[in-house]
């Protein structure tokens, strides 16, 4: 299994993107399982469905998660706060995952409930060391808490449609704690799971109590934290996970915490100041859980509003703790722990053999060379730097299947940003893990089938460092084409002198200043549009908000230090309120960015404020409030406008462009068919099928046959029906369509391509030609080529071609367009116009 297809058990195995809306494939898989029977349970699931994330990122960890017996899917451990205050969003999640075949076991506690009713009857809670002192009247409140609480619970989830069982004795066995000290409180020493086996195989969600039984019948009041702890040694289910109205852990600034990996960091997390009381307690529990469950186990404490986004998006939510790996570090292969291991690693490296190299060899090949190596104990995962170049260059980096999914490879990385501010390696451009390093890196450089990715390289030293790429022979006479890749190594402006006399770029009427926040800046399209900022003159990044890279310094943008925050609606709220942010770029996937947009409309008030929405969600919007951006096909007068963008999608835009010219021509009762063919890298960062490149090779992938997103964009954006059907093949960006478009009177090639030409010209991004444009072309360059017009004899049909990138002129310059219409700017300021689109 290859990396981008395997499902790295960090957030699950893999991660998200957002959900389709009535996504059919979504409904037959619910409905294979006997749900979505009645019209409440399918609009709690479709709305559900709505709000979670993308609809492979769903099916994948639904298919993840019905690959193991039911009782091992989940423990939930509800606290008794989140009943009180939260039980319409924790029945509407449980309800979900009930829905679509999912039987989560829920074990609940009932603190402040007990504390009320003691309260309320005139009883102090007692506590020593933190434990309730549970004497046989506090025991009385905590019983009758514990089964009022239970009912409520059960009661409400049948309310949603879903059965559930009432387990309020019978599955723990315990002994007194101290029972002199304690009185009625026990220490679990044995789970029977007949109860809970029972029910899900009935059908029915078990909804445990946290109380616990001794042999001859008395009820002890245990922890909740510890009951769940204690049944998930027995189930050994895939998520434990403990929902809390906080949300995660938090450090000493207040800061949540967004994954421990305990291996790596246990013993350093518990010399912290702010770790202490409960917080060192959880840890140390749930240290001493996963130590023994497998490692593919993870512990999540979440709210309940983020159940969903934590089981089945790859962002997960609140605070993720797994084992994870430990890692070393050497300075010579002599210390290495065991050099079987790092042959064992080195033997699956593709490089040695191609280079006619032994193992043996190139280990020998080390002595006395200034090298770092990283490994984790079992060298599932081994990097060796090369710290004499300049900057240092990883020439080895091997990873099993292991590896990958146990999320080492992560870790790895994490430790050389951590040791080394700038970096170059050059990987195969077939390898099978592209997709991984192309997220790691700030540029990249393909060459006769190799890349070169570096980061934290600066701008001017760039150029030197492709110069030593490229051995010295091919520079001059090598007709090979060298196509910079998706952060190409320049994005500067082409300078207009007498030998380049295209004339000036449009100029704007704002000179000012703008400050840009962009939502959700970990994908391709984000870090292409943080490079043409970078070269922007009026636009500077003020927040870059990513879940994942939370905290990192963000390398590569030279106008200022800036480090990736991991914003919420309520804080996007206060920066709008505070008029911090001049234009928010929402770089989100379907589906989940209209609270970020909710919160800038609430916040916002005499201060301007633009937004622009890469996703699909308001390509649809009927209230006139979106502007769709497409500035070519008549928009810019609006746009220049606007306060609410709807960025078109990749395929949409180059369609769009390819067919408007002869909307007047076609066939009233005929359709164009656009066959597209996108790279791989418009299935994201996320893995998939899609962006498999082992899965891609000598092979074109077709998808969404119908009803494709995009297929119904540009039907509306047109107010003609089209049949679109979308495709994925081996490279990595660029889109080609060919478009079949059948015509209502007869017209030439020549014809048709001066009706094109007269139609775009003065379009600096979009190029006419009478050639079949190639996508090998376009890639890496910021416009549209359209050309072909192939008519056929009966003069009936003519099949065009149009080439576009999808993350450029297809999703990143196309929003830096209509930024820069919308703020009073040039149209084209921080685009180069590359003179190898202008025909």
């Amino acid at each position: 299994m290859i990396f981008p297809r395997v499902i790295r058990w960090a957030r699950l195995p893999g991660k998200a993107v957002a959900v389709a809306k009535g996504s059919q494939s979504l409904r037959a898989f619910a409905t294979s399982r006997g749900v979505l029977a009645s019209t409440p349970t399918r609009s709690t699931v479709i709305q559900l469905l709505d709000n979670i994330g993308s609809k492979r990122e769903v099916e994948q960890y639904l298919k993840y998660f019905t690959s193991v017996d039911s009782q091992q899917f989940a423990v939930i451990k509800v606290g008794g706060a989140i009943i009180t205050q939260e039980m319409p969003q924790l029945v509407s999640a449980l309800a979900f995952l009930y829905h679509v075949g999912l039987y989560p076991i829920v074990l609940h506690g009932t603190g402040p409930q007990i504390n009320q009713l003691l309260e309320n009857e005139g009883v102090e809670p007692e506590y020593i060391d933190g434990i309730r002192v549970t004497d046989s009247n506090t025991m009385k409140v905590v019983r009758q808490c514990f089964l009022e609480q239970n009912l409520r619970l059960v009661d409400a989830l049948e309310k949603m449609g879903v059965r559930a069982r009432p387990i309020t004795g019978g599955v723990f066995g315990a002994e007194y704690l101290d029972k002199s000290k304690y009185k009625l409180v026990g220490n679990i020493n044995k789970v029977n799971r007949g109860p809970i086996d029972a029910s899900i195989e009935a059908g029915c969600l078990p909804v445990l109590t946290a109380l616990a039984e001794t042999p001859d019948g008395q009820i002890l009041n245990v922890n909740a934290d510890v009951a769940a702890s204690e049944l998930s040694r027995v189930i050994e289910p895939l998520k434990i996970v403990y929902l809390s109205e906080k949300g995660g852990l938090h450090d000493g600034a207040g800061k949540r915490i967004s994954v421990i990996n305990l291996d790596e960091e246990f013993d350093h997390l518990m010399q912290q100041p702010w770790v202490k009381y409960g917080t060192k307690l959880k840890i140390k529990q749930i240290n001493d859980l996963l130590t023994y469950l497998p490692r593919s186990s993870s512990v999540a404490i979440i709210s309940t509003n983020d159940l969903q986004r934590e089981l089945f998006t790859d962002g997960g939510a609140g605070t993720l703790i797994r084992r994870g790996h430990k890692l070393d570090t050497y300075s010579s292969m002599a210390d290495f722990k065991s050099l079987d291991r790092v042959r064992a690693a080195l033997e699956s490296d593709s490089d040695l053999a191609a280079q006619g190299m032994s193992v043996s060899q190139y280990l020998r090949s080390l002595e006395g060379r200034s090298i770092k190596a990283y490994a984790d104990e079992l060298v599932d995962v081994l990097a060796i730097v090369d710290t004499s170049a300049q900057p240092s260059k990883v020439e080895k980096f091997v990873a099993s299947k292991s590896g990958w999914l146990n999320n080492v490879t992560e870790n790895v990385w994490t430790a050389l940003r951590n040791d080394f501010p700038s970096l170059q390696w050059v990987v195969d451009e077939q390898d099978e893990n592209c997709a991984f390093f192309f997220s790691k890196a700030d540029g990249s450089f393909s060459h006769n089938g190799k890349v070169l990715f570096w980061y934290g390289v600066p701008t001017a030293e760039v150029p030197d460092l492709i110069q030593a790429f490229i051995p010295a022979r091919q520079t001059a006479s090598s007709s090979a084409p060298v196509r910079a890749g998706a952060r190409a190594f320049s994005t500067a402006r082409v300078v207009r002198d007498s030998t380049n006399p295209e004339p000036p770029l449009s100029t704007g009427t704002n000179f000012e200043k703008a400050r840009v926040a962009l939502i959700g800046a970990r994908g391709y399209t984000g870090q292409a549009l943080i490079e043409m900022i970078n070269h922007h003159p009026f636009l500077e990044l003020a927040h870059i908000s990513s879940r994942e890279l939370e905290g990192q310094k963000l390398e590569g943008y030279t106008k200022k230090v800036v480090h990736y925050e991991n914003l919420r609606p309520e804080q996007v709220q206060k920066l709008a309120e505070q008029g911090k942010v001049d234009v928010w770029v929402m770089a989100l996937p379907n589906g989940v960015c209209k609270p970020f947009v909710d919160a800038v409309e609430a916040g916002r008030s005499g201060h301007r404020q633009i937004i622009i929405d890469l996703s699909a969600d308001y390509r649809f919007d009927d209230s006139n409030k979106w502007v769709y951006g497409l500035p070519e096909l008549g928009a810019r007068a609006q746009l220049a406008q606007a306060d609410f963008i709807s960025n078109p999608g990749c395929y949409a835009t180059a369609a769009q462009l390819a067919i408007a010219p002869l909307l007047e021509y076609i066939s009233e009762n005929e359709r164009p068919t656009v066959f597209g063919v996108s790279g791989y890298s418009g299935a994201g960062t996320k893995p998939s099928p899609k962006n498999d490149v082992n899965n891609l090779r000598d092979n074109l992938i077709p998808y969404s046959l119908t009803d494709h997103i995009h297929e119904r964009e540009v039907s509306r954006q047109l107010s003609r029906r089209i049949n679109f059907t979308p495709h994925v093949a081996q490279w990595f960006q660029g889109i080609s369509h060919t478009i079949n478009i059948p015509l209502a009177e007869k017209l030439t090639s020549r014809d048709i391509r001066n009706l094109y030409q007269d139609r775009y010209a003065g379009e600096k991004l979009i190029t006419v030609t009478g050639e079949p444009p190639l996508v090998r072309d376009i890639s890496g360059h910021h416009g549209v080529v359209i050309g072909g017009f192939g008519v056929n004899a009966a003069q009936d049909r003519v099949v065009i071609v149009a080439t576009i990138d999808n993350l450029l002129k297809g999703a990143a310059t196309q929003c830096l367009q209509n930024i820069n219409l919308a703020m009073g700017y040039g149209e084209y300021e921080g685009i180069p116009i590359d003179p190898l689109i202008r025909g």
